[in-house]
């Protein structure tokens, strides 16, 4: 070997030496991102410490959400001009704020799957009644899917990072991905995310028409679900992110994963995938909490990744949320909740597991068969 090729060869074994220790070094320096407050407006009301103790299993086809008080936050003459998802989202994200003892934010990131649907079907019927002319603009502009993140950011006076993200079923994963990353990388410190989608007449008489929702007269819950289509619900979800922990804090969010499309032969090497990159594997998971929807054409789905850990306890939510588009963030709360108690409450319960203690908790949503998401939380 010519000494040109030695120094080559040199320079080569060098420099994947510095690549693995800046490699190195960014994982060691990597902040980390804990769940700090919750705020949820949901069928079963606002979020409580007794919530799950007096949460009632949905039945029926459109689960509206129970709307709290609005006036100690927003104006009367406000409120008459807000549709009930912002609403409910200004709700639910100061709730997070007040349990975290949180004032100023880095960013406001929020996950819609349809926006604000009130407005929107307003103003398209204003539309069609006045011949498209003579119309208010309040509709429209209160109809955009970003309209809640923004309304909180304004009712804030927080000028920081604000994105909303509209990606399907994986909508609030989405927002939350892009919250972990800030936080991890050192780009923010204190954030919001959340979801919120909300039922409105029109669309939902379509999506019966098209079988993506229960019919009206079927009462059936998730377990006796014989039936295609969902339970659909309401609602809003936010957390108060932070990267440093607290005695208060509920669950450290490790990872987040999405994949559009995924056979279900192709689960098992999904979660393996995601737990190798967390140097973990499927023996210190505690608990699944799974988006079981009542639609048994895809809910096997579940059952197929339940396969892989037999012997945990394997949890549920949207018997008491509803399905939505960002109803995997109250799954997310759902998750938070039982690491910070260290218990589970009997009726979130799918199928129970030998006792272990609760560390890792690992969640799966997927909607009719595409949109696959697994979030990653650990106890604080």
């Amino acid at each position: 070997m010519s000494s040109e090729q030695v120094i080559k060869s040199l320079v080569f074994w060098i420099t994947r030496l510095q690549d693995n220790l800046i490699t190195v070094l960014k994982e060691e320096m990597k902040e980390k991102c804990f769940i700090r407050g919750i705020g949820v407006v949901s069928a079963q009301g606002i979020w409580r410490s007794d919530f799950f103790d007096e949460a009632v299993e949905i039945t029926v086809s459109k689960a509206y959400a129970e709307q709290p008080s609005y006036k100690e936050l927003i104006a009367p003459n406000m409120i008459r001009r807000m549709s009930k998802g912002i609403k409910m989202g200004i709700y639910a994200a100061q709730q997070a704020l007040d349990e975290a003892g949180v004032s100023e934010l880095d960013a406001v990131i929020t996950g819609t799957g349809l926006g604000c649907l009130e407005d929107s079907e307003k103003f398209l019927k204003n539309v069609l009644d006045n011949d498209e002319e003579f119309l208010t603009p309040t509709s429209f502009i209160q109809s955009t899917h970003n309209t809640v993140g923004a309304q909180i950011a304004l009712r804030l006076g927080c000028k920081a990072y604000n994105f909303t993200y509209v990606n399907g079923a994986v909508s609030f994963e989405s927002a939350l991905l892009d919250s972990l990353e800030q936080l991890q990388g050192g780009d923010a410190h204190s954030i919001l995310v959340g979801g919120i989608d909300e039922i409105s007449g029109h669309t939902f008489t379509l999506k019966q028409l098209i079988g993506e929702v229960k019919a009206d007269d079927v009462q059936e819950t998730i377990r006796t679900s014989n039936s295609a289509g969902v339970n659909y619900g309401e609602g809003a979800t936010f957390f108060t992110l932070s990267h440093v922990s607290s005695v208060d804090s509920y669950a450290e969010v490790v990872d987040v994963c999405v994949q559009n499309r995924l056979d279900k032969e192709e689960l098992a090497d999904f979660v393996d995938r995601f737990l190798e990159v967390n140097k973990l594997d499927r023996s210190v998971i505690s608990a699944l909490v799974l988006g079981n929807s009542g639609d048994i054409t895809y809910d096997h789905y579940f059952e197929e990744l339940g396969k892989l850990f037999e012997d945990r306890a394997q949890l549920y939510y949207k018997h008491l949320y509803g399905h939505s588009d960002i109803a995997s963030a109250f799954g997310m709360a759902t998750a938070a909740y039982v690491l910070k108690e260290q218990s589970i409450p009997e009726n979130i319960v799918w199928k129970a597991g030998k006792q272990i203690p609760l560390t890792y908790v690992l969640l799966y949503n997927q909607y009719k068969g595409r949109d696959h998401s697994l979030v990653l939380l650990k106890s604080s």
